[in-house]
């Protein structure tokens, strides 16, 4: 059984603008999942749903089973085990401080001032921002304010944490910093899911890839299964990413067994390479 589910989704602005279209997605525990789309294909509208914030006109989401209902009990439970980041930061942060707006959430569960002190805490640790819980929110750079916003949520202790292009607008050493607080997420068992239309990170990060073009998955899988279709890729408006595409040359050549994993990060590329030349 799917952790959450949509099942048939549809949704369109006014204007008759169609959004999501008949929308069927899974996602699993414990599995890292990119949905993976263009620019303008409706992704985050999906997240929208996916946590409550929006209804379908059409279709139904369940989570743990359960189809979800949208009276104020029900999305206050829904958001308590599904949280989403949105992409830009600053429309999930208005607190005064950081350490304010982190406790914010846990607060609003009803725990007590030392449990909330406490979640606070851990998750400001987790995202190497102890040091800025005295600093004003206006003050913060881009990436820290993503992970404070990351932060207030990982203090309410999601069962899934959604992310709207985390790495957008990040450079090269904030998106790392921030794949390896996302890492550090999953090991305390938290099942994360990100939008992107990278499909260099998507086929980096994801285990799985829900390929998503004009409101409707294309498909949905293992991530090497779905991204080395190229007509897929192609009719998803994308490219299929050039680690996947290194990686099944060198099965073709011999130089990878049909049973080797295929290198999913520069670092891997590399060694690889660098077994070739030494072979030579």
């Amino acid at each position: 059984m799917s952790l959450l589910e949509a099942r048939g989704i549809s949704h369109t602005y006014p204007g008759d603008v169609r959004a999501l279209n008949r929308l069927d997605l899974k996602i699993e525990e414990g599995r890292r999942l990119a949905i993976l789309g263009a620019n303008g294909c409706g992704k985050t509208t999906l997240l929208l749903h996916l946590n409550g914030t929006l209804k379908p006109k059409a279709g139904e989401v369940l989570l743990g089973g359960e189809r979800m209902k949208y009276d104020a009990d029900s999305l206050i439970a829904w958001r308590r085990r599904v949280g989403l980041v949105l992409q830009n930061a600053d429309d999930q942060l208005f607190a005064p401080t950081v350490g304010e707006d982190v406790s914010f959430g846990p607060l609003n569960l009803g725990l007590d001032e030392a449990e909330t002190r406490r979640r606070v805490d851990e998750a400001l640790a987790a995202l190497h921002i102890s040091h800025l819980v005295d600093r004003a929110t206006h003050m913060l750079s881009f990436g820290q304010k993503k992970r404070v916003a990351i932060a207030g949520l990982v203090a309410m202790r999601p069962e899934i944490l959604m992310l709207d292009e985390p790495t957008a607008g990040l450079d090269h050493q904030g998106m790392e910093d921030l794949l390896a607080v996302l890492e550090g997420l999953e090991r305390a068992k938290t099942t994360l899911v990100f939008t992107t239309h990278d499909v260099e990170l998507a086929y980096r990060f994801a285990d799985d890839v829900a390929l998503f073009d004009n409101g409707v998955t294309l498909a949905q899988g293992e991530i090497v299964e779905v991204l080395q279709n190229d007509e897929l890729v192609r009719k998803a408006r994308l490219a299929t990413p050039f680690l996947l595409k290194l990686g099944l040359r060198a099965r073709e050549r011999g130089l990878l067994g049909p049973n080797d994993p295929l290198p999913r990060s520069p670092e891997a590329a590399l060694e690889l390479l660098n077994g070739v030349t030494t072979s030579v």
